[in-house]
């Protein structure tokens, strides 16, 4: 469980990075949910955008993904959020 400080930092970084995926028509299937999951072990950070034709909202999407791979939300702001997971073989971001 990340505490406030440490979100607030990841989402100060999440700032610069450029979101990496989207949610379209298509939904969440076991080969999304995989490609998260090695997008965060390379990179420990993910943006999301959720497109307008999408069967899901932004907080159902992030609930589901995250709830699947364990990752933690750092935030939902629109149609775009962020989820975080440490990284076990390559840990790249140091969480005050």
């Amino acid at each position: 469980m990340l505490t406030g400080k440490q979100r607030s930092y990841l989402r100060s970084l999440a700032n610069e990075v450029p979101a990496l995926f989207q949610i379209g028509k298509n939904g969440i299937d076991e080969n999304v949910i995989q490609q998260f999951r090695d997008a965060l072990e390379a990179k420990e950070l993910v943006k999301v955008r959720v497109l307008k034709n999408s069967l899901y909202t932004a907080r159902e999407a992030c609930e589901e993904i995250a709830q699947a791979i364990n990752a933690e939300i750092v935030s939902v702001i629109g149609n775009k959020f962020v989820l975080y997971k440490e990284s076990k073989a390559k840990k790249m971001i140091e969480l005050p």
